[in-house]
């Protein structure tokens, strides 16, 4: 099993998670890689892999990712090497990839993938959201809040949603839907 959850920029992706993964210990965080700059507070290897161009180009050439897309002005990835390593331990992924690359996955895992939108409570909501980060230029939050109004035209290629009103209801939503997950029918029964 392999856990996605995407959503806009600011839907609070990076809270649910973080309190899931409190929450579940079978969990693990998949570090995706990106060409964004990083950001006051972040550590390389923890909330990204941070690379230059180059260094992604060589990556994609040698089919490293099994999904990347370009993201606000940015290139984005998932490797490999990340998952496997988390399934030969015996962990779930948990993936938090943008709306393009969760569409990827989506088409790659098939019914392996449980796939969960997360929405804000609203537009008002989502851009508050994105201006008290602190991180984003003007041009910055007008591109994430145009490029969220086209993702949540995309979120009925999800198996699951759930609204972000309050984070913690959110990730005991998210850990119901790993629960359920868990007791489906796949293959033979568990009794001979």
């Amino acid at each position: 099993m392999i856990l996605l959850i995407t959503g806009p920029s600011g839907a609070g992706k990076g809270t649910v998670i973080n309190e899931l993964l409190a929450r579940e210990a079978r969990l693990a965080f998949s570090v995706s890689t990106t060409t964004r700059p990083i950001r006051g507070g972040e550590i390389d290897g923890r909330e990204y892999d941070f690379v230059d161009n180059a260094e992604f180009d060589r990556l994609v050439a040698a089919d490293a990712f099994v999904e990347w897309a370009p993201v606000h002005l940015h290139r984005y990835g998932t490797r490999r090497s990340r998952l496997a390593e988390m399934e030969a331990a015996g962990r779930i992924p948990v993936l938090d990839i943008d709306v393009q690359g969760g569409l990827n996955v989506i088409g790659r895992f098939g019914d392996e993938l449980v796939s969960v939108f997360l929405f804000p409570p609203s537009w008002e909501e989502l851009e508050r959201r994105l201006r008290h980060r602190g991180t984003e230029s003007e041009e910055a939050i007008a591109t994430r809040l145009r490029n969220a109004r086209g993702e949540v035209t995309l979120a009925g290629r999800y198996r699951y949603w759930v609204v972000n009103e309050d984070w913690r209801q959110a990730a005991v939503r998210v850990a119901a839907i790993l629960t359920a997950e868990s007791c489906r029918a796949r293959g033979a029964p568990p009794l001979g």
